[in-house]
């Protein structure tokens, strides 16, 4: 990410923190607008022309979206007088939004954990990642596709994030947009997210230590996601981000291992 892409983003992601009346389908229609200037290179090109007056780029926000809310619209205007380091950035950052805005609609559901729950079906499930990554697939057909999966299993702000992201992966795996929107939505709510990796579940109250534990570690909230993997067979690994701590059993023998084939 470009430093004028990080501070494109900030700037909106401000905006859309000050704004009110944020719901679900405020980020519905942040989705769709994602999406149709993602496959539009001569709009994305415009909008993200830093030779373009500001004025200008704001003046086609306006013509493209006059049908949409007042909140999308002054969203996109902000998005839009920004510098971005790219076309292809301003339309993922504007497809963040959309993932924050999903994640303020429903501040009371647990989002980051619906959210790793997909992913690990999409993980076990190879034929579905492949169906819904191959760029052959109808972008429509894959979204409904996704939704009659998750009906019932997940709430409506995670079915509309990975209903959308399937839509229009633009040539990202599937796993990858879903781990991305994790941590938006974590950033939006203040958290991190570690992924545990466990021989057997862990308790509530193992769950509550360790999360304390790494709230003063990291200085943040966390949010615990667990996967039950034999491979670590006593211990825990835990991954925050690209900070790994292998506490494991098999990681202590293979270091062993190491220490005395040295």
């Amino acid at each position: 990410m470009g430093s004028a892409t990080t501070q494109a983003l900030a700037a909106s992601t401000e905006a859309l923190a000050a704004a009110k009346g944020v719901t679900l389908e405020t980020a519905g229609e942040l989705f769709a607008a994602a999406r149709l200037i993602g496959e539009t290179s001569q709009l994305s090109g415009a909008l993200a022309d830093p030779a373009a007056p500001a004025s200008a780029r704001a003046a086609v926000i306006t013509t493209v979206f006059s049908g949409a809310s007042a909140t999308v619209q002054e969203a996109l205007a902000v998005v839009v007088a920004q510098r971005w380091s790219s076309a292809a950035d301003l339309v993922d950052g504007i497809e963040e939004l959309a993932i924050r805005a999903a994640a303020s609609g429903e501040p009371s559901s647990d989002i980051e954990s619906e959210l790793f729950a997909v992913l690990r079906i999409v993980a076990e499930n190879p034929e579905l990642e492949l169906a819904l990554g191959s760029r052959l697939g109808d972008g429509a057909a894959k979204s409904a596709l996704i939704e009659r999966l998750l009906t019932g299993k997940v709430g409506a702000a995670s079915a509309l994030i990975v209903s959308s992201l399937v839509r229009d992966p633009r040539e990202r795996r599937v796993r990858q947009l879903l781990s991305r929107a994790m941590r938006i939505v974590s950033a939006q709510r203040g958290r991190i997210v570690a992924t545990v990796h466990t021989a057997s579940p862990l308790t509530a109250e193992q769950s509550a230590r360790l999360g304390e534990s790494l709230s003063r570690r990291y200085g943040a909230q966390v949010s615990l996601n667990q996967v039950i993997d034999s491979s670590v067979v006593g211990g825990l690994r835990v991954q925050v981000a690209d900070d790994v701590i292998d506490g494991s059993i098999s990681a202590r023998l293979a270091d062993l291992r190491q220490k005395l084939a040295g």
